[in-house]
């Protein structure tokens, strides 16, 4: 199941706290006992030193008594064990044994830790003067653990402290750190409601606050991009309905009986004219929206260029002369091979060649261009018409836009050829670009990387 933003950071800092704990207290555990045995020796080897200076060097006579000494000593949980010259050690029987295991006939100062009957004591022999007087002092070492479990305590009560602390640091920041996501995740069901207004406030860590920005960008892509279909739309209503009116009044002016005879044959022709121009934009409209598919396919083989160059220019031939429109073709003799799919390359073309002619006006030229250059071929659509603003040779290949800013000027397309060739030459593996014609108008130019030319008939 899934958590919160919030609940996870929780969990997180308390694992890591819980580790840290875990690991303070083993580490401050073994600290603490190690020091306090090591406070402990110390404290008796001063107490030992103390009393070394109370007895004399037959470790009987002493300046405040033997038992006086040990009845001070003794009251801090130490047995007092000495050694006299003659070699009898005065002292109970565990503490005796005790400290002759530390070595308290070898008559040397020394400290040491022993261990009888399973249990650990601490030793501080001394030696008294030079007639082989010594004395131990002996203290068990457990006499510390009622300390050492008191400071274990109150360490345990601390990281226990610092647990919950970070606990509840964790869940506050987990709500801090998701307060901006929540507001991305609502401006995101805003958007999916239709709403492109709403804006995320950049705030938090750089992560989120990216989040933040890029659901910002994502809005106003949407509205831009929405604001585009609305005016490309509107584009295609206009062009349809143009077509569409001249074929309901012909086709009216017919079921009436008001066009006879030569007016009947030219609404005839008129609505079969606007019936082929309807067609046309229904297919490109459909061949744009296939061309953004992933099974749209291309059937791609090596052609020559300049022949079907030369094949395009005789149908359009046609065309232009009776426009009035001169048509000159710049193609090399040699074949121009590249990989292409020869039917599309053809309505490429078809294309550019429909939209120079129809802005082209009568004794203007128009050309077709090809060219070798660098191991590619540029094949150019060039025009003697009005061309267009600098402005608009950057946006010709977006849907609708000349049509938007042209229609009232000057006969326009639907607005959709261009995108379509556009999209058709980069399936292709071409590239197609717009500028500014020699000739006065536009140029279309399809720049397509050369084929390696088939290898020749073997010599025997």
């Amino acid at each position: 199941m899934r958590g919160t933003l919030a609940l996870r950071i929780t969990v997180v800092c308390l694992a890591v706290a819980g580790i840290a704990v875990i690991v303070s207290g083993l580490v401050a555990t073994r600290l603490v006992r190690t020091t306090a045995d090591t406070v402990l020796q110390q404290s008796l080897k001063a107490q030992a030193d103390v009393v070394a200076t109370q007895l004399d060097d037959t470790g009987i006579g002493n300046r405040l008594g033997v038992s006086k000494v040990a009845d001070v000593v003794r009251g801090q949980g130490i047995a007092v064990v000495v050694r006299r010259p003659g070699g009898q050690d005065v002292g109970d029987a565990t503490s005796t044994r005790v400290a002759e295991r530390a070595g308290l006939a070898s008559g040397t100062n020394q400290s040491d830790r022993v261990i009888v009957d399973g249990q650990q004591y601490l030793v501080e022999v001394r030696a008294v003067g030079p007639r082989a007087a010594a004395f131990a002092l002996v203290q068990p070492a457990r006499s510390g653990e009622a300390t050492q479990r008191a400071l274990v305590r109150n360490i345990a009560l601390a990281l226990g402290i610092g647990l919950l602390v970070a606990a509840v640091a964790g869940y506050a920041s987990g709500r801090l750190l998701g307060r901006p996501l929540r507001k991305a995740a609502a401006a995101a069901v805003s958007l999916r409601t239709g709403r492109r207004d709403v804006r995320v406030p950049v705030e938090g860590p750089v992560e989120v606050a990216e989040v933040a920005g890029s659901l910002n960008e994502l809005a106003d892509a949407l509205a831009h991009s929405e604001a585009r279909q609305r005016e490309f739309l509107l584009s295609v209503s206009h062009e349809l309905r143009t077509p569409l009116t001249a074929v309901t009044g012909f086709a009216e002016a017919l079921a009436d009986g008001v066009a006879e005879g030569p007016d009947a044959r030219r609404a005839g022709e008129t609505i079969h004219r606007e019936a082929q121009r309807l067609e046309r934009l229904v297919s490109d409209l459909l061949e744009l929206a296939r061309l953004g598919a992933d099974e749209f396919r291309l059937d791609l083989a090596t052609l020559d260029l300049a022949a079907l160059v030369g094949d395009r220019a005789q149908v359009w031939q046609l065309r232009c002369e009776r426009e009035n429109v001169p048509l000159y073709v710049d193609s090399p003799a040699a074949p121009v091979l590249v990989t292409a799919d020869a039917r599309r390359l053809q309505q490429v073309v078809d294309g550019l060649a429909e939209n120079a002619l129809r802005v082209t006006p009568a004794g203007a030229p128009m050309v077709f261009s090809l060219v070798v250059d660098q191991g590619h071929a540029h094949l150019a659509v060039r025009d003697g018409g009005p061309g267009l603003a600098p402005e608009d040779y950057a946006v010709a290949f977006e849907r609708g836009v000349l049509n938007k800013r042209y229609r009232d000027h000057r006969p326009v397309g639907s607005g959709i050829g261009l995108a379509l060739v556009h999209g058709l030459v980069e399936r292709m593996g071409g590239a197609l670009r717009a500028g500014p014609a020699p000739e006065g108008g536009a140029a279309f130019t399809i720049t397509l990387p050369l084929a390696a030319a088939p290898p020749g008939p073997s010599r025997p």
